[in-house]
């Protein structure tokens, strides 16, 4: 399990419309090149697969939702990671937090790239 938060400009309100709309999370997270997901915004047990970079395609399932914080699995088979969500208001925006749980050799290459797309999800 590993950590990595970032601040920025952004209110709650403006990130947490971010988050809660995966059509809009290609838009911050750089490594999403698209979404297919039915519902309009997150609800849990929805289920959709986000394409990333190369081509990889990648299932995932929404497990909770309590605005302005969500958690999701991410993965298939052996290859599956947790990804909980945290938004917190501070002094001049916000702070988005990904707490991930995985094992240390999946986490470790993603905290740069999660770190990236969170300052952009605040920015």
């Amino acid at each position: 399990m590993a950590s990595v938060s970032a601040t920025g400009p952004a209110t709650v309100d403006e990130a947490w419309a971010r988050y809660a709309d995966p059509r809009r999370w290609s838009d911050w997270a750089p490594q999403i090149v698209s979404v297919r997901y039915a519902p309009e915004r997150l609800e849990v047990g929805a289920r959709g697969v986000v394409r990333a970079v190369l081509g990889v395609q990648v299932p995932f399932t929404v497990l909770a939702v309590a605005a302005p914080d969500w958690s999701w699995r991410v993965g298939v088979g052996p290859l599956r990671v947790r990804l909980d969500h945290t938004l917190e208001a501070v002094e001049h925006g916000c702070r988005a937090r990904v707490v991930i749980h995985a094992p240390r050799l999946l986490v470790a290459p993603y905290l740069p790239i999660a770190w990236v797309a969170l300052r952009r999800l605040v920015g």
